[in-house]
């Protein structure tokens, strides 16, 4: 996603805060929560949320491994056209992603390190508040905002509210962009995206539904030297591995101050 682009929707997002939009908070949600899960717990009170490691994150391979990862699980085009382009997980400079943490001592080298970012899956969703139709909505079960993309109607009111830029509009078909397995199916069973409608990162919802890592997390994890890169689990789990490194580290999240309480964090 182009800089300028990404710019222009985190500064829509931070007025579509300050104006408050005047709609209701949408309080749909979906369940879709099992309790057979073999690597994750499923627990009717749960808050999902990612730590990532900017450190062991300067590793090219893990971050290629992430995108590349998340690529593959969601159909995800890859279109040439940067202003066209759609990611669920990409990677920013230090500097535009924290732009508050970056000051007139802080070294070229700092600012210029590459930082993974994605949906924050806000506590405080504006994104929800605008939507129209309630194609994205907050699920109470744990937390995740969630993307319907049959009832988006394109107004791209979700992606001006979002102060991250974390939302991709398809301008055109993305299926002819998809790249086709060996056998020239598509790559996973996950639904293809039409023209018209907005997506994003969904912290592989599908994934955590049967027990798994998303896919980004089990893919820099499988990397050498990328153990602990990202790391996934529950908040309110004071011992899941997020809660302790939460604690044990010190941490920061994207533009707290706008109230949206982002349950991605960063060691730094």
């Amino acid at each position: 996603m182009t800089e300028s682009r990404r710019s222009f929707l985190e500064k829509a997002g931070k007025t579509a805060l300050g104006l408050g939009w005047g709609l209701p908070l949408l309080n749909t949600a979906c369940s879709e929560a099992g309790d057979h899960g073999h690597h994750i717990a499923l627990r009717s009170d749960t808050q999902w949320a990612m730590v990532i490691d900017i450190e062991k994150c300067n590793n090219e391979e893990i971050r290629h491994a992430t995108t590349e990862a998340c690529r593959l699980v969601h159909n995800i085009p890859t279109i040439p056209d940067p202003d066209d382009e759609i990611a669920w997980i990409w990677e920013e400079e230090y500097k535009h992603v924290f732009p508050e943490q970056v000051h007139d001592h802080t070294t070229a080298s700092v600012g210029d390190l590459p930082v993974l970012v994605l949906c924050n899956h806000c506590t405080n969703p504006p994104c929800v508040r605008v939507c129209p139709t309630q194609a994205t909505w907050k699920r109470d079960t744990d937390g995740l905002v969630m993307m319907d993309m049959h009832r988006c109607i394109g107004c791209r009111y979700c992606m001006a509210a979002c102060p991250y830029g974390s939302r991709s509009f398809n301008w055109r078909d993305p299926r002819p962009f998809i790249e086709p397995d060996a056998n020239g199916d598509l790559p996973s069973d996950y639904p293809s995206r039409t023209k018209g409608v907005v997506e994003k990162c969904n912290f592989c919802a599908e994934r955590i539904r049967v027990g798994e890592q998303p896919a980004c997390v089990e893919a820099a994890n499988s990397i050498e030297g990328g153990e602990g890169a990202l790391t996934f689990g529950d908040l309110t789990d004071p011992n899941s591995e997020v809660s302790r490194l939460l604690h044990d580290n010190h941490t920061i999240s994207r533009r707290v101050g706008l109230g949206t309480g982002p349950n991605v964090y960063y060691i730094i």
